[in-house]
């Protein structure tokens, strides 16, 4: 198999909105997330719940959490969190301009560090079409 980067490193934000933050502590490790109303995401291939996934000083962890909405996007779970109505589990580059603007408060920063960001796997062949070569070419990422 042949692997072709065709996206930078990706980091995810635990995130919650100042209004939830105020009537709530924020949480200090992974655990602490089950007591917090927590917006999941379903995933459509997986079925079931996405189990949120951490990572501190080669401890990795994953921390199944609970809360009483459930989408399988991002754009309502933004939303969702903007409104105040629980913590998301989102890719950093979505809630940036949030962040920044402090509509939105980031935890648990140091459990999250950034991961290989997406790859096109292909079988290797020997003589690719030049479509398929356009492609590849097209798609790999030089950032």
């Amino acid at each position: 198999m042949i692997a072709v980067r065709i996206g930078p490193d990706m980091r995810m934000a635990v995130v919650g909105a100042p209004a939830y933050f105020a009537a709530r502590p924020k949480p200090r490790a992974p655990q602490d997330l089950t007591t917090h109303n927590c917006i999941n995401l379903r995933l459509p291939t997986y079925g079931g719940l996405y189990a949120w996934e951490f990572e501190k000083a080669d401890r990795e962890m994953k921390v199944r959490v609970e809360g009483q909405l459930v989408f399988n996007t991002a754009a309502p779970r933004l939303n969702a969190v903007l409104a105040g109505l629980g913590l998301a589990y989102l890719p950093e580059d979505q809630v940036t301009t949030d962040l920044a603007d402090g509509r939105l408060v980031r935890v648990l920063a140091d459990w999250c560090p950034p991961f290989p960001g997406y790859h096109l796997y292909y079988p290797s062949r020997r003589q690719a079409t030049p479509a398929f070569s356009l492609l590849v070419d097209a798609l790999r990422y030089r950032g």
